[in-house]
C-alpha cells in the first residue's frame, strides 16, 4: 500500500494559478493606485502654493501675467520633476532649479509655460492655466486708479483673484490609464467599454458615465478629453487664492482676461 501524498494535487495547483492570474491585476492596482493618489495629494498641495505665489507675484506687478506664471512654474517644479538629479544641467541645486524652469519657461517673456516632451514624459502643453476672476479687464481703469487701495473703496480696495488649473500628470504605469478611464466615467464625459484590466473574465468594463452635476467648466472638460485621446494621462487639480492688490492693475496687462493659454470662457 503506497503512502498519500501529501501536498497540493495537480488540479488545485491549476486552480491556484488561475485564480492568480485573475486577482493580480487588481493587486497590482491597488499598490500602484495607492502611490498614484498619494502623488496626487502632494500636487494638490504644490498646486495652493503655487496659487499663493501667482496671485502674490501679480498683486506686486500690476496683474502682469508674466510675473504670475513665472512665479507659479517655480512652485510647481518640485511635482513636475525630480531635478536634482543627473537628468538635469548644472552642479548645484541652484544651478539645476534654474536650469529646470528655464527648460520649461522657453523664454523670459513666455507667459504660458510647457512640460518638456520626453523629460515629463510623454506629457506635452501647458503645465497649467492660469485664470484671473478679479478685477475683470472691463473694470480696470485707463490711466491707472492709484487711489486703488483706498479704505474707503468697496471692499477695502481693489483684489485679485487667481485660479490656478494644474494639469498634473499620472506618472505610474498602468494606474494612469485605469484611473484616468475611471476618472473620464466618473465625471460623466466619456463611457469605457473596453476590455476591464482590472477583471480579465470580463470582456467590457462598463464603466458608465456618471450622472452627477458638471464639476469642470467646458473648457477644463473639452481639454481633459483632447489629452486622454492624445495618451497624455492627467488630471485637473484646481485651486485659488485671493489677495489684496499692492500696486494698481494696468490695462495693458488686461488686454485678455485670462493667462496664456487658458480659455477666456472659463
Amino acid at each position: 500500500m503506497f503512502p498519500r501524498t501529501i501536498g497540493p494535487q495537480r488540479g488545485e495547483s491549476g486552480q491556484a494559478a488561475v485564480e492568480s492570474a485573475l486577482t493580480l491585476p487588481l493587486t497590482l492596482f491597488l499598490i500602484l493606485g495607492t502611490l498614484q493618489l498619494f502623488m496626487m495629494l502632494q500636487g494638490r498641495v504644490m498646486a495652493e502654493y503655487a496659487a499663493f505665489e501667482a496671485a502674490r507675484a501679480g498683486s506686486r506687478h500690476h496683474g502682469d501675467c508674466k510675473h504670475m506664471a513665472h512665479a507659479a512654474l517655480a512652485g510647481l517644479l518640485p511635482s513636475i520633476v525630480p531635478y536634482l538629479g543627473n537628468g538635469t544641467p548644472g552642479s548645484t541645486p541652484e544651478e539645476k532649479l534654474a536650469m529646470a524652469w528655464r527648460q520649461r519657461v522657453g523664454s523670459t517673456e513666455n507667459p504660458d509655460p510647457r512640460y518638456l516632451p520626453g523629460v515629463d514624459g510623454t506629457h506635452d502643453g501647458p503645465v497649467f492655466w492660469l485664470v484671473r476672476e478679479q478685477p475683470l479687464s472691463a473694470d480696470v481703469p485707463h490711466p491707472e486708479d492709484f487711489r486703488f487701495d483706498a479704505p474707503f473703496q468697496e471692499g477695502g480696495g481693489m483684489r485679485l483673484e487667481v485660479r490656478l488649473i494644474y494639469w498634473f500628470p499620472l506618472k505610474i504605469p498602468f494606474a494612469d490609464w485605469v484611473m484616468s478611464h475611471m476618472f473620464l466615467a466618473s465625471l460623466g464625459l466619456r463611457d469605457f467599454n473596453g476590455a476591464n484590466p482590472l477583471m480579465l473574465a470580463r470582456r467590457q468594463a462598463g464603466w458608465k458615465a456618471g450622472k452627477s452635476p458638471r464639476s469642470l467648466d467646458d473648457g477644463i472638460r473639452e481639454e481633459l478629453v483632447s489629452r486622454l485621446a492624445a495618451r497624455q494621462y492627467v488630471f485637473p487639480i484646481q485651486a485659488t487664492h485671493g489677495m489684496r492688490m499692492m500696486t494698481p492693475a494696468r490695462a495693458r496687462h488686461f488686454q485678455n482676461q485670462n493667462c496664456g493659454s487658458a480659455p477666456q470662457s472659463l
